[in-house]
């Protein structure tokens, strides 16, 4: 009786109660479709983003075929492709396809030559909470270290990765990355890692080109 009591003279507080948590989940159920229809709206338009960056380069003069997309150098085809990634990010970037799109936006920075912007945006992803693309930016962060001589970061980068691989970057992947660093300087360590991964992998294409490139060191 004392539970009905406090029920009845709290009643309007109850009713109250359970309003707002009608409200809150009428706001959380919305707040979802509302972000659902903008991913679909988004993964459309990165999907035509991605047809640009993934077109096929062909020589200059080369005929035009119907309806196939080509570029006669990869800047050019960065030059296509970056403000429509750009478009994306900034209209969507919410969504995990307005975050792709943020990645392949520093992709094609790269590509454009504007390598300090790509690694500035690329570090940036690379301690994004999407751990999935947090690997791929990190992958490509290492490239472009390696390229501009900085192996002791490429390396770091690397053997984090090998410690802790996603669905998007595998251990495999990282350590054939880090292998070819050493390869060149390195030719020992390089064997080694070869050695490892050839063993972890003895039926899979990752092993048996890890022993064809072991095959092919000094």
């Amino acid at each position: 009786m004392e539970t009905v009591s406090w029920a009845v003279e709290h009643r309007k507080n109850l009713i109250m109660g359970g309003a707002a948590v009608a409200v809150v989940l009428a706001l959380v159920l919305g707040g979802w479709t509302y972000l659902q229809n903008r991913e679909q709206l988004a993964s459309a338009q990165l999907g035509h983003a991605l047809r640009t960056f993934e077109a096929p380069i062909v020589p200059p003069g080369t005929p035009p075929q119907p309806g196939v997309t080509t570029f006669p150098s990869i800047k050019e085809r960065a030059q296509a492709a970056e403000p429509e990634f750009r478009t994306i990010a900034a209209k969507y970037g919410l969504t995990r396809s307005g975050e792709l799109a943020r990645y392949f936006a520093a992709i094609t920075d790269i590509d454009l030559g504007n390598t300090a912007a790509a690694e500035k945006e690329l570090k940036d992803i690379a301690g994004a909470h999407n751990k999935d693309l947090a690997a791929l930016a990190k992958l490509a962060l290492a490239s472009v270290y390696r390229n501009s001589n900085r192996d002791s970061d490429a390396i770091a980068l690397y053997k984090d990765l090998i410690e802790h691989p996603t669905p998007t970057v595998g251990k495999v992947q990282a350590q054939l990355e880090l292998a070819a660093l050493y390869a060149s300087k390195q030719p020992q360590e390089a064997k080694k890692l070869y050695q490892q991964i050839a063993k972890d992998n003895p039926a899979n294409p990752a092993g048996q080109l890890a022993s064809t490139r072991l095959a092919a060191l000094p």
